[in-house]
C-alpha cells in the first residue's frame, strides 16, 4: 500500500496577500467584523499598518473570522 503523503515534498504555507482595501465587488457579511463575501466564498480582510491582509477563501464565515483573529494575535494589533 502506498503512503498518502510524499515525505520529500515541502509543505507550502499560506502567505497573506497585501491589498490597499477590500475590493468594491465584495460584500460585508453581517455580524462579522472582518469577513466579506467574495465570489461565493468568505474572505477575511485584516488591516495591518497601512494595508489589508487577505485570508485564503473559506466556506464558512466563522472560519474566516477565526483566521482574522489569529492574524491580529500574531501581529499584536490594537483592538479599535
Amino acid at each position: 500500500m502506498k503512503p498518502f503523503r510524499q515525505n520529500n515534498r515541502p509543505v507550502i504555507s499560506y502567505v497573506p496577500r497585501v491589498e490597499p482595501a477590500p475590493p468594491d465587488h465584495a460584500n460585508k457579511v453581517e455580524g462579522f467584523r472582518d469577513v466579506w463575501l467574495l465570489r461565493g466564498k468568505y474572505v477575511a480582510f485584516v488591516l495591518m499598518g497601512e494595508h489589508f491582509r487577505r485570508s485564503p477563501t473559506f466556506s464558512m464565515p466563522e472560519a474566516a473570522q477565526r483566521w482574522a483573529e489569529q492574524m491580529r494575535q500574531e501581529g499584536e494589533i490594537d483592538e479599535t
